[in-house]
């Protein structure tokens, strides 16, 4: 039973921290490589907020979404404009940029036991015999929350349409009216938004370290390799994949194995279908 519950947690953990990398990928074939640094940004941010400027926690976690929204937007006009469509200097600028981030909260003495976010919800419950925080339930239900406006938000809205129609085929939607650069900077602030949002409900559960960025980056490029990088619902099915292997790890082999189960799939599902478990094969001549 306990592993069916914290296989789940960890499974929704693992979507949350994917959710903004696969939405701005998705959207716009950007893979921000600066994801993890934003996230653990935000942490920063927050906590600063409540004790430097003595800000409540209700007024520091939404005010830092919001700033490292804009941030993400402001990357995206400032630092990728010019290299835009060209994949791997894209990736190797937001990949400088999320290290700059992190080694400059590094530099600054971010790290140790005093760097913490209060919890949500205080206390816990049995389920099936096995107890959960409910600040683990608040985060389970945070990530079902959002696949579900996410959903509405791309299917039922002005921008939500227009991000869609950019993801099917920039070309057609490019000759309707919708601004690509626009719809890319967009697309970076939503997904750093998200990547924001999961770091106020999971950064409560530990302390944060910078080093912390790296991980969440890597659990992101694993969920939506394993899944495929431009489908949701292959996201989920990458997250639950690895969620519940690493809690089997932990379990049977020990917690130092969690790490190595996303970067075993990774490897894996790249030499045995490299658009991923749900993604869209390449056609020969487009891999030439």
């Amino acid at each position: 039973m306990s592993l069916l519950i914290y296989g789940t947690i960890t499974s929704i953990i693992l979507a949350l921290y994917a959710m903004g990398f696969s939405l701005t990928y998705g959207i716009s074939g950007l893979a921000n490589f600066a994801h993890g640094a934003l996230y653990i940004l935000t942490g920063y941010s927050i906590w600063s907020f409540i004790n430097h400027l003595g800000l409540p926690y209700y007024l520091s976690a939404p005010l830092s979404v919001v700033i490292i929204g804009l941030f993400g937007f402001v990357i995206y006009w400032v630092l990728l404009l010019r290299v835009r469509g060209v994949p791997l200097a894209e990736l190797i600028v937001t990949f400088a940029a999320g290290v700059a981030i992190l080694e400059l909260l590094m530099w600054k003495g971010f790290y140790g036991i005093q760097y913490s976010l209060p919890l949500f919800v205080k206390g816990g419950v049995r389920i099936g015999g096995v107890a959960v925080d409910y600040q683990r339930l608040f985060v389970a239900g945070t990530g079902l929350f959002l696949v579900v406006l996410l959903y509405l938000f791309v299917h039922h809205t002005k921008i939500g349409l227009a991000f869609r129609g950019m993801a099917q085929n920039e070309r057609t939607a490019l000759s309707v009216g919708i601004e690509s650069d626009w719809i890319g900077s967009l697309s970076l602030a939503f997904g750093s938004a998200l990547a924001s949002v999961a770091a106020v409900v999971v950064l409560p559960l530990g302390i944060m370290e910078s080093a912390i960025g790296y991980e969440v980056l890597i659990y992101a490029l694993a969920v939506a390799i394993v899944g495929g990088l431009e489908s949701t619902s292959g996201m989920i099915a990458g997250s639950f994949i690895i969620g519940f292997g690493q809690v089997a790890a932990a379990r049977y082999i020990g917690p130092k194995w969690m790490i190595i189960v996303p970067l075993t799939a990774i490897v894996f599902v790249l030499a045995i279908r490299p658009s991923g478990l749900f993604g869209q094969f390449k056609e020969l001549e487009e891999r030439i």
